[in-house]
């Protein structure tokens, strides 16, 4: 069964549709009630047979009385199944809906923790297995234990002494259960582990399926995903001995008690104590009571499933973002684009070695350079600007108020980012530039896309901006995807726009060009262009350079190249580069 820890993740859908579980286990409680008249009206049949009572009116009046009763049973089953089953899928959707919705709430920490396959095969297997659980688990538990009381008592009504000859192995059945269950938990847990690799494997089998072609990787990639299917049928077969233990001996202990019946009872029947009818309702009942007792196994492996799964879904619940935000009293306006760092210190989770040490520095406005030798924190600086990690107190203050006292929605509201790697949604080029602002005019589409230089390539595939750009924009190149999410950014219209090297893949050319014609979009913002290359930000209004984590030199380019022997350095061995390139 589920714990109540677990529980209580269910809590609230269970309380929003009460009403529908009620009425749904009514109609069930509705089924049971029914069915157990069935054998009564057998009886007096029977008896009426035997006595030689019977007449045509009597046997017409029985039937009659079990067509209406099969009538009802219809329609009660019916509602149960549509309001049950429909609950486990109400509760399904919105378990999943809280899921992703807590995901988009949790930070880099936990998804450099967590794989994708992980996270895909909870949000597909593992909640199949809570659906299940709460739906046909919980009717037959349910179900089970009206039907087995209920029996039970007819059956007691009929005859004690044969109903406790009758029940007397299925102490076996349930010492039997607990023992096969209590590994069922630990087995599951491995099979839904695996089924998270093999997902993960094969997500990212496709999406880098460019660079296993060109590396003729084909075959190993195969093999191995091959090795990872043999272990998750390894583990699935290990689960299945219990599993295809728990329904045979189910059956084999209801077999044994009609063995009993048919000879206890038959002996009773032929001494006169019980009546002919008596007997053959009392093995009706014991049919019904049969069902329980096989599905017992069955609903034991449904509620260790789903409560495995709930408790790896639980898990991610328990998960709290590091960065914690902040609830705005009143609404906040930021007077300006300002950024002021004062002693930015900072280290990644799990590292000692500083990625940013000491960062003084002001960000006003106009275009400000960072350039540095990979490694030298300028990627780290970005995502610290961005509050994509937590920062103390005092050393990071954005139009003059701490961003710790600041919602993260506001803070990123105010930024335009545009990060080392584009992502591209699959979905046209209209929408993806537009990501930010959907009600976007198409005007106003074109025109950013012409100042990140992109419009004319944009307009050379056939579809023009409604062009599906497929999976992570596999139709596009790199440079056409960094332009893209370059003209995203602009949409926005944001007092900060900073660029993380996000146009390494066009040439030098192309990247000064491109800096020429944002220009307009620059009056009056802060702009922060973080660039491996020197070149293009030639003309910024000044030039950080970073190395180690530190700011080692700050200028204009000219002052930098007479006054900064590494920044002179950099330079001349791009340009050097660039020269034997050409």
């Amino acid at each position: 069964m589920f714990s109540a820890q677990n529980l209580s993740l269910l809590t609230p859908v269970l309380k929003r549709y009460r009403f529908r579980l009620l009425l749904g286990f009514a109609a069930l409680l509705g089924v049971d009630l029914l069915q157990l008249l069935v054998p009564r009206l057998i009886k007096r049949a029977v008896d009426a047979l035997e006595k030689g009572t019977a007449s045509n009116t009597l046997l017409l009046q029985c039937a009659g009385y079990i067509l209406l009763l099969a009538v009802g049973i219809a329609v009660c089953r019916f509602l149960w199944r549509y309001l049950i089953i429909g609950f486990s899928r109400l509760l399904e959707r919105d378990l999943r809906d809280r899921l992703l919705a807590h995901l988009l709430t949790l930070d880099r920490t936990f998804f450099q923790r967590r794989t994708t396959g992980e996270l895909m095969a909870l949000s597909s297997n593992d909640l199949a297995a809570v659906q299940l659980a709460t739906g046909m688990g919980m009717i037959a538990a349910v179900d089970a234990l009206v039907m087995t009381v209920a029996a039970l008592a007819f059956m007691a009504y009929i005859n004690p002494l044969l109903t406790v000859i009758a029940v007397a192995p299925m102490p076996v059945l349930a010492f039997v259960t607990k023992r096969l269950s209590a590994g069922m938990h630990k087995r599951f847990t491995k099979v839904q582990e695996q089924f998270g690799a093999l997902t993960e494997f094969a997500r990212n089998a496709i999406s880098s399926i460019h660079l296993l072609k060109a590396y003729t990787q084909e075959h190993s990639q195969v093999e191995e995903f091959g090795r990872m299917g043999e272990i998750y049928v390894h583990h699935n077969l290990k689960l299945a001995v219990i599993q295809g233990l728990l329904f045979p001996f189910s059956s084999l202990i209801g077999n044994c008690s009609l063995l009993l019946v048919l000879f206890f009872g038959g002996r009773l029947t032929i001494a006169g104590t019980i009546t002919i009818g008596d007997f053959v309702a009392f093995v009706s009942y014991l049919f019904m009571l049969t069902w329980p007792m096989m599905a017992l196994g069955w609903v034991t492996n449904l509620f260790q499933r789903g409560s495995t799964s709930l408790g790896r879904i639980k898990s991610v619940f328990e998960e709290q973002p590091e960065l914690r935000d902040v609830v705005a009293t009143e609404p906040v306006s930021l007077k300006s684009g300002h950024i002021a760092l004062h002693g930015l210190s900072f280290s990644y989770p799990g590292q000692t070695d500083k990625a940013l040490d000491d960062l003084t520095v002001d960000f006003s406005q106009g275009v400000v350079g960072v350039v540095g030798t990979t490694g030298s924190g300028k990627t780290t600086l970005c995502h610290i600007l961005t509050r994509l990690y937590p920062v103390d107190d005092g050393v990071y203050f954005l139009g003059d108020r701490d961003v710790n006292t600041l919602p993260l929605a506001t803070v990123r509201n105010n930024l335009a980012y545009v990060p080392q790697e584009a992502t591209i949604f699959s979905e046209t080029i209209k929408a993806n530039i537009a990501l930010g602002k959907m009600d976007a005019s198409m005007a106003e589409i074109e025109e950013v896309a012409k100042a990140a230089s992109i419009h004319d390539e944009i307009m050379a595939f056939a579809q023009g901006y409604q062009t599906r750009v497929g999976e992570r924009g596999v139709k596009l190149s790199g440079g056409q995807r960094q332009r893209i999410a370059l003209a995203r950014a602009l949409l926005l219209d944001r007092p900060i726009v900073i660029i993380d090297d996000g146009l390494s893949a066009v040439d030098t050319e192309t990247e000064h060009a491109i800096l020429q014609h944002i220009t307009a979009y620059l009056q009056g913002k802060t702009c922060i262009v973080i660039s491996h290359r020197i070149a293009p930000l030639a003309e910024a209004a000044e030039i950080l350079v970073m190395d180690k984590g530190k700011i080692v030199a700050r200028g204009d380019h000219q002052g930098l190249l007479a006054s900064n022997g590494f920044y002179r350095q950099i330079y001349a061995h791009q340009t050097s580069s660039s020269s034997r390139q050409g």
